[in-house]
């Protein structure tokens, strides 16, 4: 492998490594890995090319990104170019198009990134999705919710993570959704086009559907992930089940709908996490990432089916044939824990032994006390106060287990009247 070509990886994300170190360990185990971007955290040092780990770039900037990788692509052999970060997939895009290696078109990226633009494509080519309008104001948003039928989510246009997005059930929840919209941004600066959108609540389960695109009009089911019920007030994730077993992997009409979406916006490479809404009248998108998914879902895919999404996305951006067969039948879970109440952590530990548990693939503490935490619906990705993933042999084990680990989190918040002093 020393005289491989080199994998060039857009962004490795800075913080939360326990979500993204997995993701990156499964590509470094099959390609030389050269990360792009301002520096290096110190957690991806053991998964990047000893002798040339690092091309510096200023990932907020595409010219900077394309011009800094061509200068190291003039003296290094490059076999691809891909990121696992959903704010980076444009400029990954556009390198691995001025490179002239596998890629989807920049534009079909930006369709995908730019959650107005989805829209319109999925409407064009009739492909049945939530009902969405663009909105430039507070009083217009109001308008359209008015519109639309409340409840409805309001949401950023370009953002990840949830960020933002609020359910709104009146007038003056919309206008305080629509500030906070308008606002919010993952990483302290925009990478996508900014606006807000005002959507149709969709009732119904939740998935996603992690679909791996060979080519023009190739999209295959690979893994459909299951969402964790949440409080009706929040937007946030709170876990995924995937199971080898699921119906739903040889679904003729959701297969038809994510094969829509992914033409409809023009995607011809890649691994997609495909957000849809189980409704009574069948599949409907609410997103296409046109990236793997967050959340450690390829975690869960590889532990539930043998299935490698990481490397398959990695395959894919170097022109190699990915393997796709599943070699397990199993199920595999992880679970969010959010705080009940806003306050001052006090107190948070998993029980003695935890990690010894034969079922409990990890179990992580991501907070530490004192920190102040946000409950729903005002919570966010930062008050998440740990998570926990086990391996099951079927969806209904998966969820006891999970379950079970969540029975024995030891939690104490002290409410903000009683609390003296708190970091975030």
């Amino acid at each position: 492998m020393t005289d491989a070509p080199f994998l060039l990886l857009i962004g490795a994300g800075g913080n939360a490594p326990e979500y993204r170190e997995f993701v990156l360990s499964r590509i470094a185990a099959a390609h030389r890995v050269v990360l792009v971007d301002a520096e290096v955290p110190a957690w991806t040092r053991p998964y990047l090319t000893p002798a040339h780990p690092h091309v510096a770039a200023d990932l907020t900037d595409i010219a900077s990104v394309a011009a800094a990788v061509k200068e190291f692509a003039a003296d290094h052999p490059v076999s691809g170019v891909m990121t696992y970060m959903e704010h980076h997939v444009l400029a990954a895009a556009e390198v691995a198009q001025q490179l002239g290696l596998p890629t989807s078109t920049p534009e079909s990226v930006a369709a995908a990134r730019d959650k107005a633009l989805t829209r319109r494509l999925l409407d064009e080519h009739q492909v049945p999705s939530a009902r969405a309008r663009q909105a430039v104001t507070a009083e217009q948003a109001v308008a359209l919710a008015d519109e639309i039928g409340y409840p409805v989510v309001v949401k950023p246009r370009s953002e990840a993570g949830s960020a933002g997005v609020i359910r709104a059930t009146t007038a003056a929840e919309v206008e305080v959704a629509y500030q906070r919209a308008a606002t919010e941004s993952v990483l302290g600066a925009w990478h996508g086009p900014r606006g807000v959108l005002v959507e149709e609540w969709l009732d119904g389960a939740e998935i996603s559907v992690e679909t791996v695109v060979l080519g023009p009009g190739d999209a295959r089911i690979l893994a459909v992930t299951r969402k964790e019920a949440a409080p009706v007030t929040t937007t946030q994730e709170y876990g995924h089940v995937i199971c080898a077993s699921d119906p739903l992997l040889h679904d003729g009409e959701l297969a038809a709908v994510v094969s829509g979406a992914v033409s409809a916006l023009g995607l011809t490479c890649g691994v997609l996490c495909i957000e849809l809404m189980l409704t009574s009248t069948g599949p409907r998108v609410v997103e296409v990432n046109a990236r793997l998914g967050g959340d450690l879902l390829p975690l869960l895919a590889y532990h539930a089916l043998g299935i490698d999404l990481a490397q398959i996305a990695a395959a894919l951006a170097t022109g190699a044939q990915p393997n796709l067969e599943p070699t397990r039948r199993a199920a595999a879970g992880i679970r969010f824990a959010y705080p009940d109440v806003s306050g001052v952590l006090e107190r948070l530990t998993f029980p003695f032994g935890v990690h010894q548990l034969p079922y409990v693939e990890r179990a992580v503490l991501s907070l530490r006390p004192p920190t102040y935490v946000s409950a729903p619906p005002l919570a966010t990705l930062a008050d998440r106060l740990a998570h926990w993933v086990v391996v099951a042999q079927d969806a209904p084990a998966c969820r006891f287990l999970l379950a079970d680990v969540a029975r024995g989190l030891d939690v104490s918040i002290i409410p903000p009247a009683h609390a003296v002093s708190c970091t975030r």
